[in-house]
C-alpha cells in the first residue's frame, strides 16, 4: 500500500528545469568529493548477474528479484537488487591493493518495494568497495570512513548552495554515533522506526550502527542480509529531513564479513544452503580480500539537498494511481 506525505504549503524551491540542472551538478560534485575522500577509482558495473552465482544481494531475503531467460545461454538472469557481493568480487579479479577501492552507478529493480516519498520501485546509488587490512576491521575504521562521507555529502551541499542561493538545506557535519542495542535501551517503549525518528530529530545526524542481529527483547531493529556486512561492524547514515520532518536515510555501509563472521551469520539466518555457492565458498575459504564499502543513493542525495518532498521529483519511475492523483493535487511534479 503506497503512502504519500504532502508537506503543508510545500512548494518546490527549483524549477523542473533547474532542478534537472542541479541534479547533474550534484552527482558530478559528489562522485569527485567521494572518490577523493576515500580514494575510490571508478569501475563499470553490471545491471543483471547469474543467479547461481551467489552475486545477487538477498536484501532481507524476501524481495523477489527480477528474473529473465537469456535466449543464446538456455539460462537466466536476475536484475541486481544492489552490488554488494559483485564489489568485492571485483576488487579480487581486478587486483586492487589495500587502501585503494572502487565505485559505480548501481540501478537497480525492487518490485517488491512499498512506495513513499523516499521509496520507488526504481533503485540508483552510488556503490564503493574498498580493500582494508585485518588491523582495520575495526569500529575506528567505521566511524573515520563515514565522517567522510558525511563531509563529502555536506561540502556537495555548500556547493550547489552557492549556485542556487534560493536552497537554504543546513546539514549538520557532527555525527552521532549509537548502536541498536542502545536505542533500545533509550527507547524501550518506542519500535525501531519510532527510535531512529527521536534520536534522529535531536542530533540532526546519526550513524546507527549494528543493524542485522537480534536485540535484547528479540527483535532486530532492521534486517540485513547475512553474507555482505558484519553485523557487528555496519551502520546507516541518517539525516534530519526539514522539508518531511523525519529521518531520512541516505547510506548503508559497513566493513564486509571475513569467513569467520559469515560462518556465524549464516547459521543465525539460517542460510546454510549459501556455503556451496562460488562467492561464499571463496569468502569462506579466505580467497577474497577485506573490504568495506556501501551505496549512498543518487536520487535520495538530490531530493535531499534540492529540498524536494517526493523521490519522484528526481528521478523517473512506474507510480500507483494514489500517488499520481496525490501529487498532482499538491503541487508535486513527478518527472
Amino acid at each position: 500500500m503506497s503512502k504519500l506525505i504532502v508537506p503543508e504549503k510545500y512548494r518546490s524551491v527549483l524549477t523542473v528545469y533547474e532542478t534537472q540542472t542541479a541534479i547533474g551538478v550534484i552527482k558530478r560534485l559528489f562522485e569527485d568529493n567521494l572518490a577523493n575522500a576515500l580514494n575510490l577509482k571508478r569501475v563499470s558495473a553490471p545491471i543483471f548477474v547469474e543467479p547461481q552465482t551467489g552475486l545477487n544481494d538477498d536484501l532481507n531475503g524476501i524481495e523477489r528479484p527480477v528474473e529473465f531467460a537469456i535466449k543464446e545461454t538456455r539460462g537466466t538472469a536476475q536484475i541486481v537488487h544492489s552490488l554488494a557481493k559483485w564489489k568485492r568480487m571485483a576488487l579480487y579479479q581486478y587486483g586492487f591493493p589495500v587502501g585503494e577501492g572502487l565505485y559505480t552507478d548501481m540501478n537497480a529493480v525492487r518490485r517488491d518495494e512499498e512506495m513513499d516519498n523516499l521509496h520507488s520501485l526504481y533503485v540508483d546509488q552510488w556503490d564503493w568497495e574498498k580493500v582494508i587490512d585485518k588491523n582495520s576491521r575495526n569500529e575506528d575504521t567505521l566511524k573515520k570512513t563515514v565522517i567522510a562521507i558525511v563531509n563529502a555529502i555536506c561540502d556537495t551541499a555548500d556547493k550547489i548552495k552557492e549556485k542556487y542561493p534560493a536552497l537554504t538545506i543546513n546539514l549538520s557535519r557532527d555525527v552521532q554515533f549509537i548502536t541498536t542495542q542502545q536505542l533500545e535501551d533509550i527507547y524501550p517503549n518506542l519500535k525501531p522506526r519510532e527510535r531512529e525518528n527521536a534520536c534522529v530529530k535531536e542530533n540532526k545526524t546519526v550513524f546507527i550502527m549494528q543493524i542485522g542481529d537480534v536485540l535484547k527483547s528479540g527483535i532486530k531493529h532492521d534486517g540485513r542480509a547475512p553474507d555482505y556486512d558484519d553485523w557487528t561492524l555496519n551502520g546507516d547514515i541518517l539525516f534530519w529531513n526539514d522539508v518531511l520532518e523525519c529521518p531520512f536515510e541516505l547510506s548503508s555501509m559497513g566493513i564486509r564479513v571475513d569467513s569467520k563472521s559469515l560462518d556465524l551469520q549464516l547459521s543465525k539466518n539460517k542460510c546454510d544452503h549459501r556455503r556451496k555457492l562460488p562467492f561464499h565458498k571463496m569468502l569462506l575459504e579466505g580467497k577474497l580480500p577485506l573490504t568495506m564499502g556501501g551505496g549512498i543513493g543518487q536520487s535520495r542525495l538530490c531530493m535531499l539537498l534540492l529540498q524536494k518532498a517526493h523521490v519522484g521529483e528526481v528521478q523517473v519511475s512506474v507510480w500507483d494511481e494514489k500517488t499520481v492523483s496525490g501529487c498532482k493535487s499538491a503541487g508535486i511534479v513527478l518527472l
